[in-house]
């Protein structure tokens, strides 16, 4: 796995923090990583990015960031208003190649979720992993609803015959309530695809340091984690 695309089910549901919770699992393995972010929207030059917050969290990885918008919208509506040319999805997929030839490992995190377009011909996230021919993690939310946004997006991937790597909880909350508990079981079961891991929530707030010691206890062995989680699901079930 050389390349690992990254999509949320929507936005804010802990994608950059568990990018760099991967990214770090990989460094503590011995792998060289890097994150490369295609459109970096809402935020002005010279300011931190998607890419700046996984690096500053996991450790010593490459980044790349291939275009910035200062609006927090789509890529290909901040770009069209911002009047820059958009990212498209060869353009990325060149990228990631390119830093494969480099690095063991190659994390492309997406913006919001998996069909939000980089440029006016409709170009996705999901575009971008078909040339790449990589497997996409999907990193979801916690709690009611999630279920629907999850099932959406796997689905999507199996229409496209793209493969799912697996989901990945963002933001596992302190204290959980009954639907993020009942969801442990429930979101492999709609999606088909296994859980791979559950960052707990506020992890983005740790030192850097405490992060990368914490990060893979988060994940899954198939993400060079030490998280169980079939002990995980049994000693948060409802």
């Amino acid at each position: 796995m050389a390349v690992l695309v990254i999509t949320g089910t929507n936005t804010e549901v802990g994608k950059t923090v568990a990018t760099a919770a991967v990214a770090a699992a990989a460094l503590a393995a011995g792998r060289t990583v890097a994150v490369l972010k295609p459109a970096q929207t809402g935020v002005l030059p010279g300011e931190r990015g998607d890419a700046d917050e996984a690096a500053r969290l996991a450790g010593a990885v490459t980044t790349l960031e291939l275009a910035r918008f200062p609006e927090p919208l789509a890529p290909a509506t901040a770009a069209r208003r911002a009047g820059l040319a958009p990212v498209r999805p060869h353009e990325v997929a060149d990228a990631a190649a390119k830093l494969a030839t480099e690095h063991d490992l190659v994390l492309v995190e997406g913006a919001g979720g998996l069909l939000v377009r980089f440029d006016d011909a409709g170009g996705t996230l999901a575009d971008t992993a078909r040339r790449l021919a990589a497997p996409v993690l999907v990193v979801a939310a916690a709690g009611l609803g999630t279920l629907n946004s999850t099932e959406l997006t796997t689905r999507e991937l199996r229409a496209r015959d793209l493969g799912c790597a697996g989901l990945v909880i963002g933001s596992w909350p302190a204290d959980p309530g009954l639907a993020a508990r009942c969801n442990l079981a429930d979101l492999p079961e709609v999606t088909g695809a296994p859980l791979l891991g559950a960052v707990p929530a506020g992890s983005g707030s740790l030192a850097p340091a405490a992060f990368r010691a914490a990060a893979a206890g988060w994940l899954a062995p198939r993400l060079h984690g030490t998280w169980d989680v079939a002990a995980f699901t049994a000693q948060q079930a409802p």
